[in-house]
């Protein structure tokens, strides 16, 4: 069985209109985050950059919350703007839901994989994972790590999803041998 696994090599860009200019790109930069207090109320907000004009947006990650409600190690980590938690903020669905916007996965990531050994017994057994839920679909990513064309892939290969809807779980496939 071969071992690949899906891995992200920078944070996506969101795909979010820009209030300023035409452009429908932004990108958390470092990753900072806005913390302002108003009483006993907090908000929370991670700051991005539009990509074509460099203005800076918010996005809400809490709104006229009580101090008190948030986990005061969480908090911190807003304070220092951590950036396990700007991941974590914007790989989060329902944050992304919430304000609007999409990621954009394209050059966000790397397939790490063993060379292709065709001088195996066939049929070799792959087992792919992921470490971030990186949207892909299986078809591009056997063609592209095997050297096949996409057309190919449906008869060389039998795996446990379908090949042409985007995953972004673990699978597994295997590979027959070639005519």
């Amino acid at each position: 069985m071969l071992p690949w696994v899906v891995r992200r090599t920078r944070l996506p860009l969101l795909s979010l209109r820009c209030v300023h200019c035409p452009s429908e790109s932004a990108t958390t930069g470092q990753g900072r985050f806005r913390v302002n207090a108003n009483g006993k109320l907090l908000h929370v907000w991670l700051l991005v950059r539009c990509v074509s004009c460099d203005r800076t947006s918010k996005l809400a990650v809490y709104e006229r919350v009580p101090v008190r409600s948030i986990d005061p190690a969480e908090l911190d980590g807003y304070h220092a703007n951590d950036a396990g938690l700007v991941a974590a903020r914007l790989l989060d669905p329902l944050f992304a839901r919430r304000n609007r916007f999409t990621l954009d996965w394209r050059g966000a990531w790397r397939l790490d994989a063993p060379p292709p050994l065709f001088d195996q017994a066939w049929p070799v057994r792959v087992e792919v994972a992921f470490e971030d839920p990186v949207p892909v679909r299986p078809d591009r990513l056997i063609a592209q790590a095997l050297g096949l064309s996409r057309n190919e892939v449906p008869r060389r290969i039998k795996c446990d999803i379908p090949l042409r809807r985007t995953t972004s779980a673990a699978f597994t496939f295997i590979v027959m041998a070639g005519d």
